[in-house]
């Protein structure tokens, strides 16, 4: 068999704790596993095994087409697929990232939930004004971004951070009533924003600092039934050039948590 890429891996298959491998052997560097997502079982997920055809077909639909090869990580792709994990009942969001060829990039997990939020989050939609807490894992499973968006009252932003606490900047909404628009924050200082594309804000617009488009995210249809009963957002992200941090990571981190931190946002305007 070859051997497996680099990466941390644990050390046995429930070990809390993970060895860092370099391609060849296995290292000194220890970490602790980063703790699972908040979902439950009882949550009746319909995911089906991953399939790379619909995933393509998801990129089609939002008028994306193949474009140049990437570098096979969250950070170095063109284009992110993005697949909210299907179910009838949602306690904790959950996502799947892939690549334009169905590849799995890595995921996107809830965490810090307590049990009477989720109590809450299953009686209605008051938990829009809580803080939220996603974790965005590579691969590997390690966390590469973390992402929390504090209650809210009208207005919401959301704090980013590399997976070792360090802060990257936030996402800010910047008004409450009609096409929702959104700074990329760094010291107090505008490098970026997200401009939705209707009311709805089904579609954004990603731009840097001097207002030129450098991304864009697309919602798409995912059939009626699966829009009207199940709980599932699926959004392609295209990045038009390459990007420097950080707006990458504010660039990636806003089409990652679309639904969670910011269309929820929308759902109580509409």
């Amino acid at each position: 068999m070859t051997n497996p890429q680099p990466g941390w891996y644990p050390e046995t298959p429930d070990s809390p704790v993970l060895r860092y491998w370099d391609g060849a052997q296995w290292t000194a560097q220890t970490r602790q596993r980063p703790p699972k997502s908040d979902a439950n079982p009882w949550e009746l997920s319909l995911d089906g095994a991953p399939d790379p055809n619909r995933i393509r077909e998801q990129q089609r639909k939002a008028g994306v087409g193949q474009v140049g090869q990437g570098g096979g990580t969250l950070f170095t792709e063109p284009v992110l697929v993005v697949n909210q994990r299907v179910k009838l009942v949602e306690v904790a969001n959950e996502y799947a990232v892939y690549d334009q060829h169905g590849g799995q990039l890595g995921s996107v997990v809830q965490v810090g939930q307590s049990t009477l939020k989720k109590i809450v989050r299953f009686l209605g939609s008051y938990d829009q004004f809580f803080t939220h807490k996603l974790e965005v894992r590579d691969a590997h499973g390690q966390t590469v971004l973390r992402l929390t968006r504090p209650a809210k009252i009208l207005k919401s932003r959301v704090i980013v951070e590399r997976g070792d606490g360090a802060v990257v900047g936030e996402i800010r909404q910047e008004n409450a009533i009609g096409k929702i628009r959104f700074a990329f924050e760094l010291n107090g200082n505008r490098i970026g924003g997200i401009q939705a594309e209707n009311w709805r804000a089904w579609n954004f617009s990603i731009s840097d600092h001097t207002g030129a488009e450098v991304a864009r995210i697309t919602k798409t249809w995912e059939g009626f039934a699966k829009t009207m009963f199940t709980t599932a957002d699926n959004y392609v992200l295209q990045i038009h050039r390459p990007l420097a941090d950080p707006l990458l990571s504010l660039v990636v981190a806003s089409a990652l948590t679309v639904d969670t931190a910011l269309k929820q946002d929308s759902r109580g305007l509409g």
